[in-house]
C-alpha cells in the first residue's frame, strides 16, 4: 500500500503504487545495521510518499543488534521515554521508546501521520480504540476494536483511519524497548479519557536526541 507523506490519505492507491514502485524498485530491503536502516527509509522518502509495505519490510527486515541502539536506551521510573535517533530532515522521526516495568502510554491519536513500531526488546501490548463518537455530545467509554501482542522483531503499524491505541509493558520484571518511526513528525497529538472519551491536547517531547538527555521534560 502507497500512501502520501502529506496529511491526507490517498484515494487514488493503486496509481500512487505504481509511481513509487518505479522510483524505489533499486531499493534494498535487507538493511543490515541501524545506519542501513536509517540510509534505506532516507532514501524512501527522497518523494512525498510512503509505501507502507515497504517501509513495513525494512522495519521487519532489521534484525537489532543491541550494540547499535544502547547508547538511546534512556528509562525513567515514573514514565516511559521517547528518544530521537534521527529527525529525518522533517520528513520523518526515528526513535527508541523505552518502557519501565508496568509502564504504557495513554489512548492517543497520531496527528494524521503514519506510525510504526518495532518491538527491540520484551513484550508490548497494543490495544486499538474506535475514535469517539462526535455527534453525541454525552461521554461514553472508548470502545476497543483491537488487542494484539508485539513479542521481540514484530512490528506493527497504526494511522488515524486505523483508529486510536495505547502501548504498555504489562511485565512487572521486564522492561521493554521500541522502535518507532513517524511519518511525517509531529509535535503534538490527542490524548482520550477510556471512561469518556474526552480528549485532550498534549504535547510531545523527546527525553534525549542523540543519546544525550534534553531539557524538554
Amino acid at each position: 500500500m502507497t500512501e502520501t507523506l502529506l496529511n491526507t490519505i490517498t484515494h487514488d492507491v493503486q496509481s500512487a503504487r505504481m509511481k513509487y514502485m518505479n522510483t524505489t524498485a533499486h531499493l534494498s530491503t535487507q538493511p543490515n545495521s541501524l545506519k542501513e536502516l536509517i540510509d534505506l527509509i532516507y532514501q524512501a522518502f527522497a518523494t512525498n510518499e510512503v509505501d507502507i509495505d515497504y517501509v513495513r519490510t525494512i522495519m521487519t527486515n532489521y534484525k537489532g543488534d543491541t550494540k547499535e541502539w544502547q547508547q538511546y536506551v534512556k528509562f525513567q521510573p515514573h514514565r516511559y521515554t521517547r528518544n530521537l535517533v534521527d529527525g529525518g530532515n522533517g520528513k520523518f522521526n526515528l526513535m527508541i521508546l523505552c518502557w519501565a516495568e508496568s509502564q504504557g502510554s495513554s489512548i492517543h491519536n497520531h496527528s494524521n501521520s503514519h506510525c510504526f513500531m518495532k518491538c527491540l526488546q520484551g513484550t508490548l501490548i497494543e490495544t486499538k480504540f474506535a475514535w469517539p463518537n462526535g455527534e453525541n455530545e454525552a461521554e461514553e467509554a472508548m470502545h476497543e476494536i483491537g488487542r494484539s501482542e508485539l513479542k521481540d522483531g514484530k512490528v506493527a503499524y497504526i494511522n488515524d483511519s486505523i483508529g486510536l491505541h495505547r502501548v504498555e509493558n504489562p511485565s512487572h520484571t521486564d522492561t521493554g524497548v521500541t522502535l518507532h518511526l513517524y511519518v511525517p513528525p509531529y509535535d503534538h497529538c490527542n490524548v482520550y479519557d477510556e471512561r469518556t472519551g474526552r480528549a485532550n491536547e498534549t504535547h510531545v517531547t523527546f527525553y534525549s536526541r542523540g543519546g544525550q538527555l534534553t531539557k524538554e521534560e
